[in-house]
């Protein structure tokens, strides 16, 4: 959250700076030579806003790492978690014990997929003499995206210590979001000759570049399966309900993650007037790994729940790029 509002802070500001050579006439910046002549570098002055839509990609790792307890109904003939023993027998001691199993073993049911919109802005500048190239530096941001699954965790979990070795279970299940800024610096090679860009036809373009991602998760995790709430330690995370299950309600949970990551893109530009520039472009960002951590109710206390490592946006959007 310090990250978001040192950014929203610092953009207007930078903003009202790159307003100034445009209203100061600083145009086509070169050498004066002679009388009513003009020697042109190439190198401009770049300000570009643009925006489109962003798809997310990621493969979900289950962090959890909780000890739960199955108990054995003889006369159904089926396993319980000890939150349903206790809610039927009280203290569980009319149920023969199946079993502890860790949870982290169980996978998660699906990878992160998701589709959201995009918005950036980019300030920067073409080498003088070299005005193919061009070096800018950004910001995206990517909006709220979702991320829900229930159960969470399905498969065979490993049982020890008890009468059952192996048991096909579900685990939990979460509704979340998902949203990220990118700070970027990038370079660009446009594919033209010369030193003046070509109007009205299209000019491709790639890029690539090193970045710093700001992206926060929201958790909500609940325990439709009742395995969860019989965790003592899990109980500090949630409120414990007052019904015979004794289910906890658990908190909802925000967590900030920074990363370094790194920017892939191509697209082309259309040239309108020599200052301006229609842009229509694809970027892939990658992002090593994000994590969901449950909080308790102050923030003071966390517990990795799940990560998406491996995290890839890809973002296409349109443009207007201008060259001062």
């Amino acid at each position: 959250m310090v990250m978001r509002k040192r950014i929203h802070t610092i953009l207007p500001i930078l903003f009202c700076a790159m307003t100034l050579p445009a209203m100061a006439n600083w145009q086509y910046d070169g050498v004066y030579v002679g009388d009513g002549w003009y020697e042109d570098d190439g190198s401009r002055f770049i300000l570009s806003f643009r925006g489109g839509a962003a798809a997310g990609f990621g493969t979900i790792k289950n962090d959890v790492g909780a000890l739960s307890a199955y108990y054995y109904v003889d006369d159904a003939g089926a396993i319980i978690p000890e939150t349903v023993c206790r809610a039927n027998g009280g203290d569980c001691s009319g149920y023969e014990l199946a079993g502890y199993g860790d949870i982290s073993t169980l996978k998660p049911t699906k990878d992160f997929e998701s589709f959201s919109f995009a918005a950036g802005a980019s300030i920067g500048w073409t080498l003088p003499g070299r005005p193919q190239w061009r070096f800018e530096g950004g910001w995206d941001h990517i909006m709220k995206s979702d991320y829900n699954a229930s159960p969470l965790f399905d498969g065979e979990l490993q049982l020890y210590g008890g009468s059952v070795s192996a048991i096909e279970t579900p685990s939990g299940a979460v509704q979340s979001t998902v949203e990220t800024d990118v700070i970027s610096a990038m370079a660009f090679y446009d594919f033209f000759d010369g030193l003046q860009k070509p109007l009205r036809t299209a000019i491709p373009y790639v890029g690539f570049g090193i970045g710093y991602a700001d992206t926060t998760t929201v958790l909500n995790l609940t325990d439709p399966y009742g395995d969860l709430s019989a965790d003592l330690d899990l109980r500090n995370f949630g409120t414990v309900g007052d019904d015979v299950y004794e289910v906890v309600s658990f908190y909802k949970s925000e967590y900030s993650n920074s990363n370094i990551a790194g920017l892939l893109a191509a697209g082309f530009s259309y040239g309108l007037t020599e200052t301006m520039f229609i842009d229509f472009g694809a970027r892939m960002t990658y992002i090593p790994k994000i994590k969901w951590v449950l909080t308790n109710e102050d923030g003071s206390r966390h517990r990795d729940w799940i990560s998406a490592e491996n995290l890839i946006y890809l973002n296409v959007m349109l443009g207007l790029r201008f060259e001062f």
